[in-house]
């Protein structure tokens, strides 16, 4: 059904003495001022009650309601339709079945019409002026589909500026601080011109620590000097026995010379630091990097289908994450190839950079792990409910379609975090894992190891490790309950996008006072 409002009739003024009334106005201008006053109504009340509906559909979907009584509904309906309408409540129910039906049909709306629809309020008032012009009349069937596709365009229009700030927050997390890059290029000069950040890391005194096993080894695998300053640093600091810890940083060629310039001018004495560049490490016949090769060859054409599947937002996002320089690192892939890395360790904690310690890692170190190989937060026990994923299933990670995973693998198993693991590096050489022939689903090294090491995990305790503090800030009670943080996302603490909060907690490990952090404006 459609309704239609015409035109008032102009109405004539009340006989007023001769002298003192002006001459009347010519009836085409009583039928503009009536058009002018019919449209503006109009407007009004179908914004209003486009406003009015809208408000009562996210209030019913909060579990809400507009109405104190079903009598107070009915009498909010009529007063509206009185309002608008000067009438029952009769054109109030014919506008809202348009409504509704418009809604049904607004996704059926061809993309020309959505795209020709107005862009702002003066637009739409401007289209219906022309209609009464034109027709004397309103369809209100063509006003609803007219207001259905200014929704759908600006809908359209925010869904875009959504990817857009994704994709600027995506930049802003991938780029290199200025004072970073200072701090890298400082460091190499010092490296160059002063023999004391030459001097060995360790120590020759104190390299028989670095394979004794009454030491609680820690391995941090990057190429970040501040991150690893901090992640050391805290540790260190959370310790309550730092002369047992043997820290090993492994990094890559080009980040060799700053990283080792760093610790020898910076020694966590009592603990100990090594630091060693891929280009120092045995490979013997070159296996350990062929094989992170061919891990990396597989996500890479995992990822060729996997921004095939859809062409959502999630897929832009997908896109985002598949073009950080960390997916195709070679450092981001070698924590799955540790046994090669010690060969002559039996145990080691494996630490992200992005992380703060805040309390003694000794308890982590002697976790028992029974037949199991790496220990990690991901699921825990709570009791009537079963097992509760701390954050996400195996079906997140991988691609059940494929049969090899679906067969060998349950999709609503807890997946486990990488970022704070304890390791048995003798369980791992015994089983011989390997993660080749299967086909990933999202991007970096977790996939593979979850598929490696399926079964094969113990579950630690989450205070252990709180991760997605590049995603969110997390309540107080958590913060004061973690051992470990993690700034696990986009917001990493040494970005100005971080959350200062947080980003105050991973600054406090660095000393304001240090000449390079001062001089390259890391601190102030």
């Amino acid at each position: 059904m459609k309704v239609y409002i015409t035109s008032a009739a102009p109405v004539a003024g009340e006989a007023t003495k001769a002298k003192v009334s002006p001459p009347p106005p010519p009836p085409h201008q009583h039928q503009q001022a009536a058009r002018r006053g019919c449209r503006s109504a109009v407007v009004t009340g179908l914004l209003a009650g486009v406003l009015l509906f809208r408000a009562a559909l996210l209030t019913i979907e909060a579990g809400a309601s507009l109405c104190p009584s079903t009598t107070g509904c009915l009498d909010w309906r009529a007063g509206l339709g009185d309002w608008l309408y000067g009438g029952s409540g009769d054109a109030m129910e014919e506008f809202m079945k348009e409504w509704r039906r418009g809604r049904r049909e607004a996704s059926l709306l061809d993309p020309v019409v959505v795209e020709a629809a107005p862009d702002s309020l003066d637009g739409l008032m401007a289209e219906m002026d022309t209609m009464l012009a034109s027709y004397d009349r309103l369809d209100m069937e063509a006003v609803v589909l007219k207001i259905m596709a200014m929704l759908l365009k600006m809908d359209r229009k925010v869904k875009s500026s959504r990817i857009r700030a994704l994709f600027n927050r995506h930049l802003a997390s991938l780029g290199i601080p200025k004072s970073m890059h200072c701090l890298t290029l400082r460091l190499a000069e010092e490296f160059a011109v002063n023999s004391a950040a030459r001097s060995p890391v360790p120590l020759p005194e104190h390299a028989p620590r670095l394979t004794d096993a009454s030491y609680l080894h820690i391995a941090i695998v990057t190429d970040n000097v501040l991150a690893a300053a901090v992640a050391v640093a805290s540790a260190v600091r959370s310790s309550a026995e730092p002369a047992r810890l043997v820290f090993h940083v492994v990094t890559d060629k080009k980040s060799y010379v700053p990283m080792h310039s760093w610790f020898a001018l910076h020694p966590v004495s009592p603990a100990v630091v090594e630091v060693k560049g891929l280009h120092q490490f045995d490979w013997r016949d070159g296996g350990a990097i062929a094989s992170v090769m061919r891990t990396i060859e597989e996500v890479q054409r995992s990822s060729m289908e996997y921004h095939q599947c859809d062409a959502s937002v999630v897929r832009e996002y997908r896109r985002l994450e598949a073009s950080k320089p960390s997916t195709f690192s070679l450092l981001n892939y070698l924590k799955i190839h540790l046994p090669e890395f010690f060969p002559e360790l039996g145990r080691v904690i494996l630490l992200d950079d992005d992380v703060v310690v805040r309390k003694d890692l000794t308890g982590l170190w002697e976790q028992d792990l029974g037949e199991n190989i790496i220990g990690a937060v991901g699921g825990h026990n709570s009791g009537e409910d079963g097992v509760v994923c701390i954050e996400k299933t195996l079906g997140d990670h991988l691609n059940f379609t494929d049969p090899e995973v679906s067969n060998a693998l349950k999709s609503a198993r807890c997946a486990w975090l990488w970022g704070v693991n304890i390791v048995d590096l003798d369980a791992w050489r015994r089983t011989n894992n390997r993660e080749s022939g299967f086909r990933l689903w999202k991007m970096g090294s977790l996939p593979p190891a979850l598929i490696a090491f399926d079964g094969r995990v113990q579950a630690v305790e989450p205070r252990w490790h709180l991760r997605g503090l590049g995603w969110h800030t997390p309540d107080g009670e958590q913060l004061q309950r973690s051992a470990v943080l993690h700034f696990s996302g986009p917001r990493k603490p040494w970005l100005e996008v971080a959350f200062p909060e947080l980003r105050e907690l991973w600054l406090g490990h660095l000393n304001r006072s240090d000449s390079f952090l001062q001089g390259c404006g890391v601190v102030e």
